[in-house]
């Protein structure tokens, strides 16, 4: 049993490396084969809680099997039950926080719609020029037009008003944050 024990250690410390230190690396080397890897998997059942619960049981067993004074059947089920603690362990408090962790800066131009920009190009009365709008953490610029007709100097805060294909309408505002 200890060669099995030994493995499952050996197997959770290789699949750690592979995974954390070499997955990005060889993931875009092999375009995604290793894409199993990461925490996507059906409910519990994901890659990282399923090594680390082997992991454990590898630990485990051989720690029980050399300190304990238990026959080998209770270690095999005492090693189990601490690696099925082990794995939900990983799940809740690594694999699961992870997932809800995920987040893009992907937009989309519809979703400007009321955004509230600074005008970084002076927009003509009949033409464009280009605001700079808060998304987030993060800016993005895009090309505008004065929904009103108007002149907007540069350094002007507007709203968008109107998202077209490929352009912002947006109306100035005044000091009070009013159109």
């Amino acid at each position: 049993m200890e060669t099995l024990y030994i493995s499952c250690l050996a197997f959770g410390i290789l699949f750690a490396f592979v995974s954390v230190v070499l997955g990005d690396i060889l993931g875009s080397f092999l375009d995604g084969a290793l894409d199993f890897l990461s925490v996507d998997g059906p409910g519990i059942f994901q890659p990282a809680a399923i090594a680390g619960g082997i992991t454990t049981f590898g630990g485990a067993g051989l720690l029980l099997e050399r300190y304990a004074t238990l026959d080998e059947g209770a270690t095999v089920l005492l090693a189990l039950l601490i690696a099925a603690a082990g794995s939900m362990f990983v799940f809740f408090l690594y694999v699961r926080p992870m997932r809800n962790t995920e987040a893009t800066s992907g937009y989309s131009m519809q979703e400007l719609g009321g955004a509230i920009g600074e005008v970084i190009t002076s927009i003509p009365a009949q033409g464009c020029g280009e605001v700079l709008i808060r998304i987030g953490a993060g800016v993005t610029n895009h090309t505008a037009e004065s929904f009103e007709g108007k002149d907007i100097p540069t350094g002007s805060r507007v709203v968008v008003v109107e998202v077209k294909l490929d352009v912002l309408a947006v109306a100035t505002m005044d000091e009070r944050g009013e159109m």
